[in-house]
């Protein structure tokens, strides 16, 4: 098994290259959907969160409102006190799934699509270095990515300029709290510019497949002769 972590800032297009390389075989596991499983009523992490922030963080019914709880978050300057609640536990359940696969498939890519690789403090100061054998960064210019934060948030919706606004100075506070580009472009393996078409994304994620695949081959090998010795 390869262990990939895919990550990039705010709205960089790690998503769309998360697509196509499930399309051509990986084992995707995505970071926010497992956080988001975690954080249902019931949960260890729910009744955490609740604790720490209060029902006010609570819709009707008693499900977790997100964007609210996000807005508390990064507006008041707790995002470390969420993540400190939420990435232990996203963490040791992509080990779990990841160890499902392996048993299944010995020769498996799985990749882990996370925005917060890097950023993750559980497991130590550099704890990526243990949980990925692999990174691949996804980069994309500043402008790009609040407009295409806007968009997604937005869902189509005309907006007032001053929504407008409202949303943008969003989409900064949420890339302010993420690790600057060039830094992590530093400490990957592979970096993937999303400054243009997604065809041509998608050509980058199409041409560093084959070297993902062999790598995952090469790691099952090597388990196999460390488990016969």
């Amino acid at each position: 098994m390869l262990r990939v972590g895919l990550t990039g800032g705010l709205s960089s297009g790690k998503s769309t290259a998360a697509r196509r390389f499930a399309e051509l075989g990986a084992h995707v596991l995505y970071a926010d959907e497992i956080a988001r499983g975690l954080m249902q009523p019931g949960e260890p992490v729910y009744e955490q969160i609740i604790q720490r922030f209060g029902p006010q963080v609570l819709a009707d019914g008693g499900q977790l409102d997100r964007a609210k709880l996000a807005r508390i978050a990064f507006g008041q300057s707790r995002i470390e006190e969420l993540n400190a609640i939420v990435h232990p536990a996203t963490i040791a359940r992509q080990a779990e799934l990841a160890s499902e696969i392996a048993a299944r498939d010995p020769n498996a890519v799985v990749m882990v699509e996370s925005a917060l690789v890097f950023e993750t403090r559980h497991g130590g100061q550099e704890g990526w270095r243990r949980r990925f054998d692999r990174i691949i960064l996804v980069r994309s210019p500043e402008a790009a990515k609040i407009d295409r934060f806007i968009a997604r948030v937005s869902d189509g919706t005309p907006l007032d300029p001053e929504t407008r606004r409202e949303l943008e100075a969003d989409a900064r506070q949420r890339m302010a709290e993420q690790l600057d580009d060039d830094w992590k472009a530093q400490r990957s393996d592979y970096v993937l510019l999303n400054d243009g078409t997604v065809d041509h994304l998608i050509a980058q994620v199409d041409q560093l497949w084959p070297e993902l695949q062999q790598g995952a081959r090469d790691a099952a090998a090597n388990h196999a002769t460390g488990v016969q010795s």
